[in-house]
């Protein structure tokens, strides 16, 4: 029986019991007065208890829902609401919290090439591939323009949380390079893989950048990508372990070589062992540098060409803050066998002798990169990239790229909403080992939508 019950139940006894009294000596009225205001103090009295029980009752009801929504919350097991999604870009699926973002981004490239020309769906119409600047060619002597929004970029990412610690993952991609589309009716373009890599503890297994790069080097353009000259520049699949400011990895092999006596480029992708890259972060307020070291094992057995060859190189790359609104972004590498690194292979990594053995040619390369805001969320940025081969023109002919190198500068501006707004100019050089050059000179206005 509760204590309402109880209350109640006291209560109807007393007005009984008071109500046979007073019947039984109505006759006094004096004492009959005096009865009943007994009577309803004794209700007054009955009435501030049960007040207080009730207050009480709740109190404890209160509690138990405070002990039930711990007791859910500890629940990893119980899926999570619509309720409890995540702010912003997110949703959650079970107990995984899926993120989503990207932008769209449409670019409209002016060229103006010295020699030769590029055919109208390669990807050097879209961003600057130093090594295929043409050289000694005969071209229509006028500019081309190209408008695209290939450079558009979508990613997912997950965390989920797990006894053995939170899993975390990363899938990205655009449609630069897409072999599916031409520009005749539909401008219609696969989608390109960029990232694709989970993570737990230490240790990240997919593809990501190398390990040999430090992305913070990369220089603000309104282009897809400049100063690719001197840059480490590779994505790839990997293994990854990281432990506070040292990182080390075991990367995707691939050799590309030069013929003996030069003429153009062979992709081996042999070899019994991943790249080796061990790096070290140098991270504070307004630093991020990263010094990294890399290994590996040059191998070809195709066209005539048997032969291996060890590589190594060395870098270091960064961005360091000079004021409260100018940064510096930078990197220098050298090594040899490692022209798959840098420029975005403008350099062979080996070149074959007479025997078909493998000889590592060396490169020395670097970008320099200015940042300074202006205010209104207005920034310009310049900047100078080079690379230089050594070549055994014994070996790679005097066709062989020599060299490459590029300047830029480019106005930002970011409007309310996410939107970019940019213009740049930037010309490019490159070099045979005979002196023969070749020129591209591109102007870019960019609008970018990042969501």
């Amino acid at each position: 029986m509760t204590f309402t019950s109880v209350l109640k139940t006291t209560l109807a006894a007393g007005v009984s019991a008071l109500a046979l009294t007073t019947g039984a000596q109505a006759s006094n009225p004096e004492e009959m007065e005096a009865r009943l205001a007994a009577l309803e103090a004794m209700v007054a009295e009955l009435r501030n208890e049960l007040e207080a029980e009730r207050a009480r009752s709740a109190e404890r009801d209160h509690a138990m829902v405070d002990r039930v929504a711990i007791l859910e919350t500890r629940e990893a097991a119980q899926p999570v609401t619509a309720a409890a999604s995540p702010p912003g870009n997110g949703f959650m699926a079970g107990a995984t919290n899926i993120t989503y973002g990207g932008f769209i981004d449409i670019d409209a490239h002016l060229t103006d090439l010295s020699d030769g020309d590029l055919a109208p769906n390669s990807i050097t119409r879209d961003f600057y591939i130093p090594g295929a600047t043409p050289i000694g060619g005969a071209g229509e002597g006028e500019a081309d323009f190209d408008f695209t929004a290939q450079g558009s970029r979508f990613f997912f990412a997950t965390t989920t949380p797990t006894d053995r610690g939170e899993v975390r993952s990363r899938l990205e991609f655009d449609f630069l390079g897409s072999p599916g589309g031409n520009e005749r009716v539909s401008n219609s373009y696969n989608p390109r893989l960029r990232v694709a890599w989970a993570e737990m503890g230490n240790w990240r297994i997919g593809q990501d950048w190398s390990t040999f790069q430090n992305t913070a080097a990369i220089p603000e353009s309104a282009s897809f990508l400049v100063l690719s000259d001197g840059m480490v520049f590779v994505r790839q699949a990997q293994v990854r372990y990281t432990n506070g400011s040292f990182q080390a990895s075991l990367e995707n092999t691939d050799t590309t070589v030069t013929p003996f006596g030069g003429g153009g480029r062979i992709e081996a992708g042999d070899g019994a062992m991943p790249d080796v890259v061990a790096r070290y972060n140098l991270r504070g307020e307004g630093v991020n540098v990263a010094v990294a070291g890399i290994a590996r094992r040059l191998s070809a057995e195709v066209g005539g060409i048997d032969g291996d060859a060890f590589g190594w190189g060395l870098s270091v790359q960064g961005r360091v803050s000079l004021t409260d609104t100018s940064d510096l972004r930078f990197s220098l590498t050298g090594g040899e066998g490692v022209g798959r690194y840098i420029g975005l292979n403008a350099i062979n990594g080996a070149v074959a002798d007479a025997n078909g053995d493998l000889e590592p040619i060396p490169v020395l390369g670097g970008l320099l990169a200015w940042r300074q805001e202006l205010g209104g969320n207005r920034r310009f940025n310049i900047g100078y990239s080079y690379l230089q081969a050594d070549n055994d023109v014994a070996l790679t002919g005097m066709s062989a790229t020599r060299s490459v190198q590029s300047g830029y500068a480019a106005l930002l501006t970011t409007l309310p909403g996410g939107v970019t707004i940019g213009g740049e100019v930037m010309i490019g050089t490159r070099e045979l080992e005979n002196g023969a050059t070749g020129t591209i000179s591109r102007a870019t206005i960019s609008t970018k939508y990042s969501f």
